[in-house]
């Protein structure tokens, strides 16, 4: 079965970091999607506020480089929760368990750039990339060569 999810979108709010009894780090936080088309009337763009929570070194490296307004790409797999809430209803949430997460937004050539020097493009349980060791860089300057292709 296949069940993979990939969103691209802007945090509503900072990730909310918190440990489990065995402390294992879980991060949760919400995208704002933009849809693809307008309302025909309003010519207003819709969006849908997408729930995500991500776990241990994911979870950690989200808390540190993600916050409000952030874009984002999210990488995991849908997950639904069946909750019931304080006046005993029955209700079904859905969510994605993130096992990805890269940035969204360029990188800013000012000093008001709120994600650190030494940020890694990419994040993740699966293993796409690692966090930079302390004072080191995780960019690397790349050779254009002279610019013809290979073929």
């Amino acid at each position: 079965m296949l069940n993979h999810i990939v969103v691209m979108g802007r945090l509503t709010r900072d990730p909310e970091l918190r440990y489990t009894q065995t402390q294992t780090p879980v991060a949760s936080f919400r995208v704002a999607v933009d849809r693809d088309f307008a309302d025909r009337t309003t010519g207003e763009r819709q969006a849908d506020f997408i729930d995500c929570v991500a776990w241990r070194s994911t979870a950690e490296f989200v808390s540190k480089y993600f916050q409000k307004g952030s874009m984002a790409v999210v990488s995991g797999r849908l997950q639904m929760r069946d909750w019931t809430d304080r006046d005993n209803n029955r209700r079904t949430s859905a969510e994605i368990v993130v096992e990805n997460i890269y940035f969204g937004d360029s990188k800013r050539r000012d000093n008001s750039s709120p994600a650190p020097k030494a940020a890694p493009t990419g994040y993740g349980s699966a293993g796409y990339g690692s966090a930079p060791a302390a004072g080191g860089s995780a960019f690397a300057e790349l050779d254009d060569g002279d610019g013809e292709l290979p073929f």
